[in-house]
This record gives structure tokens, sequence and C-alpha cells, in this order.
């Protein structure tokens, strides 16, 4: 398998997480969004929503990171990142879509290049919608959380929700949101990046991280 993506993306960073928690061997192809590598000609006639992350497996490339989550729990059932419950896994799906459809939208690179140029806001004022939008939802899955007196994950080990929060929680802290109000979804994450397949996926240790060899 290969895996084009970008070290920062959130996108990018959740499929990495769900490869290292089904131990799927991959190589990672990074793809620049900073200058545009999405939008390359060739691997838009690869790719044609010119996204990250795009997955090169079983002779098919596949986009839409959530589709391919659950493409590789079904196609890699071993260590599935779904529970077996029905009522666990609807569980699992409230929570995961709700961070991956409320926040990736208004919150993506492409959205907050829109907000500054040709828009012309600020930095300052850019970062205040980022924050505006994470209270919006990150709130209520908190209460979520605290209604099902979760411990360190979601149930008893990371899956498909922990694959989706922890990138949306990494970007919360680049952009200094305040994390105080959500003690379990902290909680939730302090347990994931202590685990090995958290600290492989994590955005500073890919081969396209400046942060790599600092």
């Amino acid at each position: 398998m290969k895996l084009h993506g970008y070290y920062r993306s959130s996108t990018s960073y959740r499929l990495r997480i769900a490869l290292e928690l089904k131990r799927l061997e991959y190589e990672n192809v990074p793809v620049n969004l900073l200058e545009d590598g999405q939008k390359d000609p060739a691997y838009i006639s690869r790719n044609p929503f010119g996204s990250v992350p795009m997955l090169e497996a079983k002779g098919r490339d596949r986009a839409q990171s959530m589709a391919m989550i659950e493409w590789l729990d079904e196609a890699y059932p071993e260590r599935p990142l779904l529970p077996a419950d029905v009522e666990d896994r609807y569980t699992a799906r409230e929570l995961t879509y709700a961070i991956a459809t409320e926040l990736h939208a208004p919150l993506n690179l492409a959205v907050l290049k829109y907000l500054k140029d040709p828009l012309g806001h600020s930095q300052a004022v850019i970062d205040t919608w980022y924050r505006r939008w994470l209270k919006r939802t990150l709130d209520p899955v908190e209460a979520r959380l605290k209604q099902l007196n979760t411990g360190s994950f979601l149930f008893d080990a990371p899956g498909i929700f922990e694959c989706v929060l922890i990138p949306q929680v990494h970007n919360a802290r680049r952009f200094h949101y305040d994390l105080t109000l959500h003690p379990r979804i902290t909680r939730i994450e302090a347990a994931c990046l202590a685990l090995p397949a958290f600290q492989r996926a994590h955005p500073d240790k890919q081969i396209d991280s400046p942060e790599r060899n600092t």
C-alpha cells in the first residue's frame, strides 16, 4: 500500500493512525499542500477530488478518508476499528462523524487559505473562526463522553473514534484552543499518544515534516 498525504493534514493523520492500529505496512508518499501538490494534473488524473489522503491499495486509488477507514476494516478484519456490538458501532460512528463532518469541512486548509486570500481576513480573525467551530462540536462530544462515562478510550481499545479525534485535538492545540473544559477528550488524547501506533503516525514523525530531524 502507498499512502499519498501531507504530514499535517488531519485526514492523512487519521489514515496513518488507522493503518498503524491495524498493523498494515504502507509507504508514505508526500503531497505538499502548501505548494498545491494535490492540484497537479497527474495527481488529479488519479484522484479527481484533488485531496489527501489517497491510498493505493489492491489495485485501486482510493479517496475520502472515512470511506477508506471503513474499507480497511472490511478488507482487513483483524484488529477491528469498529466494535462488534451494533449499538457500540452506532456510538462510535455518532462521535466519529460529528468530528469528521462538522469540523473538517469549515476548518480544512483550503477554507483557511480562502479566508485569508481572497477574503482578506487577518490571522487573528481566522484563529477566532477556527476556535468557534471547534467549540461548537467538541462541547457536545465531551458531553456525550461524560454520559457514556468513558475511560482511557471510547471503548476498551482505540478505534475509529480515536483515529479521527486525535488529529483534530492536535490541530486544536496548534490554534491554541483551550481544552481545559474537555477532560475526557484530553484523557483519551493522553492515553492514545502513549501508544507506539499513535507515536508513529504523529505529524512530527513523517518524512515530509520539518520537525522530523530537529
